[in-house]
């Protein structure tokens, strides 16, 4: 199995096979990623075909010596907040995110799920952040990214990702009815 970096390289001389194998690597994450935002599941599968379009368009700006995923998390989140500004859909389809996450290490997205409580509650209780504090709660959480990570991606101070992360939380905690941040990060292991 070939290397991102190899695969850039193939893939700014034009292998599309080098594209569909990035694509294989990386399309979970960024279709999780974009779902965790948009909370539309229509929109993530759009977006993902569009993240991919996008690094095939400018695999000549990408630099193959410096890691993937973050151009793919930068792409995704953009195209997502974009999405979320234009979108009069503010309500999440609760069933689908839920549905997609609880299946995301499975190839087949749409099985169906016996879905839990507390499950259905953090879906919604996410859908209901700014789009901002969503776009961190989801990159920390779901993705499982550090501070310094979802400052580079978003192009934004640490501390901006720090203000994010505890306002988000915050409003999580209250909407779930959570005392401590432990209960939040054990929320961690029920999205991945």
């Amino acid at each position: 199995m070939a290397n991102d970096h190899d695969l850039l390289l193939e893939l700014q001389t034009g292998s599309l096979e080098a594209l569909g194998q990035l694509y294989d690597h990386h399309h979970r994450m960024v279709f999780r990623t974009a779902l965790g935002i948009t909370c539309d599941a229509d929109a993530a599968a759009d977006l993902l075909q569009d993240v991919f379009l996008r690094l095939h368009r400018f695999s000549d700006h990408v630099d193959p010596d410096r890691p993937l995923e973050p151009w793919l998390y930068r792409m995704t989140a953009n195209l997502a907040y974009s999405w979320v500004k234009r979108s009069s859909r503010w309500l999440c389809p609760f069933e689908e995110i839920t549905d997609w996450l609880a299946n995301a290490r499975r190839s087949l997205v749409h099985e169906a799920v016996e879905l839990d409580e507390d499950w259905q509650s953090v879906s919604q209780a996410i859908s209901t952040l700014p789009v901002q504090q969503r776009v961190v709660i989801v990159l920390y959480y779901i993705n499982g990214l550090s501070l310094q990570e979802i400052a580079e991606i978003l192009a934004v101070p640490t501390g901006t990702v720090k203000s994010r992360l505890y306002y988000g939380r915050e409003t999580l905690k209250k909407t779930l009815g959570i005392v401590s941040n432990e209960r939040l990060s054990d929320l961690q292991c029920e999205f991945t």
